[in-house]
Parts: C-alpha cells; structure tokens; sequence
C-alpha cells in the first residue's frame, strides 16, 4: 500500500482512522469466526483442559509474534518507536490490572474483544458490559478514578523513563521473537490437530494475529511520512473504547486510528455474522448472571488501563514485540482468570461458554 498516497487523499487523521478501521475490521471477522477469547481459554485450563479454546489463542498469539517479529525482520516497523515501549512500564499496573482483567474477563463471561464481537451479533450482555467497560476506562484514563490509577501505577515502575524489551534486555539475537513466535505455533497446531479442529477455524484464528501485525505496520507507515506526531500502535480495547465513547460525546472530535478501531471490529464482527448466519438476539439468563457481567467489565475497565493495555492489548499485541511489562501483565490475566473461575463459577457448577 502506497501510505503516501493514501495521506495526501485524506490527510494524516483520517488516514489513522481508516487503518484503525482496517485493521479492527480483520480482527472483527477474524474473531467472530474463530471464536477466539482469552477468557475461554483461561475456563478450559482451569478445568483441566488443552481443548480447542486454548489451541486457538495460541495460535492467534504465535502468528502475531510471527508475523510481527517477521515484519521487523524486513523493516516494515521497529519495535522501539511503538507507544508502548517509549512509556515507562508499570510493574505494578501489569501485576494488579492483568490479575483485575482476569478475573473480570471470567465474571463478564468475555474478555474486551470478545464482547465487543458479540454485541454486533446481537448479544445484548455483552452491550451492556460493554458500556459499562468503556465509562470505566474513561473514569480511570482521565476521570475520578485516575488518581487512584496513577498511585497504583507508580507504586513499581521500569527504570529509565521507557519500558523494557525482553530481548534487548537479555542480549538475544534479533530472530529470537520469531523462533519464540514459530514454537508457539507449533504447540497450537498440535493442539488444533489433537482437538480436530477445522482448517476454517485455524486460517480465522491466525487471522487474528495478522490482524495486529497490519495494525503495527500500518501506524509506523505513516508515522514515517506525518508531518505531526502519530502513535505507532495497534489492536487494543481499553484506551480506544474510551476513547470512541467520549469522540460521541464531545466536540471537536477528532479523528485517529483509535476512532476506526472500535467501529471496525463491530462492523467486521457484523458482516461476518451476517453471512454466517449467527446473528441473534440475546439476554442476561438471570440477575446474578447480570450482576457478574457488570462487576467483571467494571473490572476490567479499571484493571485494563492499569496494565497497559486489555487481554488483546497487553496480551497479543504489546506480547508481540516483547514488552516486559505487558508479558508479566498476561500472566497475571491467567492467574486472574483462572483463580475467578475456580473459586467463583466451579464452586457452582457454572460451565458457560462465552
């Protein structure tokens, strides 16, 4: 793609906002057809299981590193101007936000991507916890709940002003990501093989790996030629959520690749649906079942913020070019989901599926 062309067409923000709506409409299909979701991953572990779940997260999770650290190979972006790594990294934030979303993620029956895919089905739980996952977000990146986000965040911080690259920090050769990356792979495919699942599934599931890949080389692309400053960033819920929402809300509004992200995901989620004739209305079952759903996005839209980014935020896409922070970050969102769903949905014999 010609980035240069495509700005002096439309200009640098509504350029971001067409690839965020590109790369949100890829993961959208992607998802909605793969059924990809962390937070069923995360149930299936917890129950003793490697079933398909587990065999499509990791194949999501190792194409990204794949073809993340495979576009860095060639130049196409480079980790170190990423908006991410040029913050300082809280380890603190990852340990008690990966743990909230975790346990969040279980509760509202979704991780963020998740509910977001299922509400263009016509999933009305997941609207709500939605909504109320992206005022929460908003609350902690600007509102009342802010100072308490930024006193937890700064209780262990990286050293340095920038955060941390665990390859550069262990001195390993640069193709190191990548071998990283094609063994992760290896285990989903065996996984994939050992639970029958179709090639349909698998191709939709690397799919959205690829999905972050195009959102990271896209935003470097143009961050190269923008006469302003432009994040280099891609695939993530918490910030973009909050963000969407107040675009609405507010004026002037202005245009960035968060803005085309959101919608992306729910009209890719949408038509993919559509042609696969899965679109239908659907309720809380019960109130405890809604309490649970508004706890867990509750949850999630402080505990995301804290660790940086959501479970595809923290957890594929800033996992894909190794930030140390995000790493620690998705294990504590397996710790999260695993020790909340033990203690809270085993004990009553709760076996829904997201």
């Amino acid at each position: 793609m010609d980035i240069l062309a495509v700005v002096e067409q439309f200009d640098e923000a509504p350029t971001a906002a067409l690839f965020g709506l590109m790369t949100g409409m890829i993961f959208g299909i992607a998802a909605q057809r793969s059924g990809f979701c962390l937070r069923a991953a995360t149930v299936e572990f917890a129950r003793g299981s490697l079933g398909p779940r587990m065999a499509v997260w990791l194949l999501c999770f190792s194409t990204a590193l794949v073809w993340v650290q495979g576009a860095e190979l060639i130049g196409l972006m480079r980790a170190d101007e990423a908006r991410i790594m040029a913050v300082t990294g809280s380890w603190s934030g990852a340990i008690l936000g990966g743990l909230m979303m975790g346990a969040g993620m279980v509760l509202a029956r979704g991780c963020p991507g998740r509910l977001l895919v299922l509400a263009a089905t016509g999933n009305l739980r997941s609207i709500v916890s939605g909504l109320i996952f992206a005022v929460l977000a908003q609350m902690s990146l600007h509102g009342w709940l802010s100072p308490l986000r930024e006193w937890l965040a700064a209780l262990w911080v990286t050293p340095g002003g920038r955060n941390i690259n665990l390859i550069e920090a262990f001195r390993l050769p640069q193709a190191t990501g990548l071998m990283v990356g094609c063994g992760f792979a290896v285990l989903a495919l065996w996984l994939a093989r050992r639970n029958r699942i179709s090639f349909r599934t698998l191709f939709f599931g690397a799919g959205v790996g690829f999905a972050v890949a195009v959102g990271w080389v896209l935003t470097f692309g143009l961050a190269q030629i923008s006469f302003d400053p432009v994040q280099v960033q891609s695939l993530t819920f918490t910030g973009p959520s909050a963000n969407t929402l107040m675009f609405f809300l507010e004026r002037p509004a202005l245009l960035s690749f968060d803005i085309g992200l959101v919608p992306g995901v729910f009209l890719g989620s949408f038509l993919a649906a559509w042609i696969g004739r899965d679109l239908q209305l659907q309720g809380f079952e019960s109130e405890v079942n809604m309490r649970k759903a508004m706890i867990g996005a509750a949850l999630m839209g402080f505990g995301g913020m804290l660790a940086g980014g959501c479970s595809i935020g923290a957890g594929v896409t800033g996992g894909s070019i190794f930030v140390a922070t995000m790493w620690v970050a998705l294990v504590a969102m397996w710790v999260g989901g695993v020790a909340t769903d033990y203690l809270v949905d085993q004990s009553r014999g709760s076996v829904k599926a997201a």
